[in-house]
């Protein structure tokens, strides 16, 4: 009688099919900064205080996570436009809609509920699947919002919804790119970009933004990078802008984005714009936001017609900080017909984007109006959000600036501040010892002594021999938590002169 076989040993000797060295090799290659190590320790700093609420033994009583753009997680606390609360519940339970109409009544606004009953003609349950575009008369809905905004037509058959813009940036991203394939991305980035790039083996190509000159983007630092890939036969494909800047709050001029263009049509580079944070603009009469779309339109006719580009947008960060429902935007301009085909092609192996994300892109664009009986309270709610944020960064660059051996460039916008530090030479020697970035052993300390989630700016990319942490801008509290870090940062530079 024959022994059993498993995997090709007798039984009892069992080899897993799934290890390290059978996985897509890719995998292992991935890095993802805000939820690497510094989060994972943030996490069981929480369960601690959770589980021992008097007897902690940690020289703190809260985490706070500044490590990522999620503006409603708990600790943070943005509340949800009321408005769109009010519609998206109306569409979980549509009886409020019909034989439970008069109850709705007492409860809702009027245009609350009429919204819903039109997005539930639209839609019908959202339990249900959409196009895998998404919902051809909310995809309208955008395409009048983006010619709205631009002075330009907008496609309706051009215009993706999306699980967020970060499902859009992988999803074109896996179409455009080849094994090996360079894309030029900015640093420092946002670490979705080089995780992408990792598992679909592609190139990133740096190209650093300079912080003496408020994070500004230099053209010729991107011809350098070009030409340097083509020195090492790497082909350049693609070009990522994250306009406004994440991690830098920087905003980019219009020249500068035209010199962008200029570039991408002479090299036949496909762009690709995370504009994501376009409503989160602190001073838009000295530094507005513009569009890549509306800059590209306005260019002459030949560039006009011809720069592919691809651009992003998010209910996540904006006012709404709806990040947990999943919804997003791309546009796409100039590209191929056939092309199209393959990218809905590959929209549509994963059916639909989330129904309520698609519902929240729907209020993202199309909002109440002056007049509508929400219109008060939706423009006080989102002008609050935005003036805390604003407010709440100022006071930080200003306190980051006065504190020995650290700066900080004001953002111009987005949710995020990346100050500079200037390591002592023997905290240096620590973190070799340590093994790790001195921006990270600085970060893990700080979480350690103070309970602040911050993210190394090694985890976004940065200028060799530079150390900086990005934070967010969204905790309140402000003043409790810089001073947090004004006491740990003047002890840490003390401990390690």
């Amino acid at each position: 009688m024959s022994t059993p076989q498993t995997n090709g040993h007798p039984k009892g000797k069992f080899t897993p099919a799934l290890r390290l060295d059978t996985i897509n090799g890719a995998v292992p290659n991935v890095q993802y900064a805000v939820r690497g190590e510094l989060a994972l320790r943030a996490d069981k700093y929480l369960h601690k205080l959770h589980d021992h609420p008097k007897d902690h033994g940690l020289p703190f009583d809260r985490v706070v996570t500044a490590n990522i753009g999620n503006p409603q997680q708990a600790g943070l606390d943005q509340k949800p436009i009321t408005f769109w609360r009010q519609v998206i519940s109306l569409l979980e339970y549509p009886d409020l809609l019909d034989k439970h109409l008069e109850v709705a009544k007492q409860i809702y606004p009027v245009d609350a509920i009429e919204r819903a009953k039109k997005l539930h003609a639209e839609i019908g349950s959202v339990g249900a699947y959409s196009q895998s575009k998404g919902v051809v008369t909310i995809r309208r809905r955008v395409a009048k919002f983006i010619e709205e905004r631009d002075g330009y037509p907008s496609d309706p058959e051009h215009i993706f919804l999306t699980a967020g813009a970060s499902g859009g940036v992988a999803s074109i991203l896996g179409v455009a790119l080849h094994p090996g394939d360079g894309c030029l991305i900015p640093i420092p980035q946002y670490p979705l970009y080089t995780a992408t790039l990792a598992y679909l083996s592609a190139t990133p190509l740096p190209y650093y933004l300079s912080e003496e000159n408020n994070w500004s983007m230099s053209h010729d630092t991107i011809l350098e990078s070009v030409s340097k890939a083509r020195q090492e036969g790497v082909p350049v494909k693609s070009l990522v802008i994250i306009n406004p800047g994440n991690p830098t709050g920087a905003c980019l001029d219009r020249k500068a984005m035209e010199a962008v263009i200029q570039l991408c049509y002479e090299e036949e580079i496909l762009l690709l714009a995370d504009e994501v944070y376009q409503a989160n603009i602190f001073y838009p009469e000295q530094k507005p936001f513009v569009s890549f779309k509306k800059v590209l339109m306005g260019m002459p006719e030949e560039i006009a017609k011809s720069v592919e580009l691809v651009s992003f947008h998010s209910i996540s960060k904006g006012m709404s900080g709806e990040c947990g429902r999943r919804g997003g935007y791309f546009e796409c301009v100039n590209i191929l017909p056939e092309v199209m085909d393959q990218i809905y092609k590959m929209a549509s192996v994963s059916l639909c984007p989330p129904l309520t994300g698609q519902i929240g892109v729907d209020l993202l664009v199309s909002p109440p109006k002056p007049g509508d009986p929400s219109f008060s309270q939706w423009e006080e709610e989102t002008q609050s959000i935005l003036a805390n944020l604003k407010s709440r960064s100022a006071y930080m660059s200003d306190k980051f600036n006065s504190l020995p051996g650290m700066s900080c460039v004001p953002a111009d916008g987005a949710m995020y501040l990346m100050p500079k530090i200037e390591i002592p030479t023997k905290a240096i020697e620590e973190a070799k010892t340590r093994g790790k970035e001195p921006d990270v052993m600085y970060a893990l300390d700080l979480l350690d002594a103070t309970g602040i989630c911050a993210v190394a700016g090694s985890g976004f990319g940065q200028v060799p021999g530079t150390y900086h942490i990005r934070v967010t801008a969204l905790c309140p509290g402000v003043e409790e938590y810089c001073g947090k870090i004004e006491t740990f940062h003047k002890e840490f530079m003390e401990k390690w002169a």
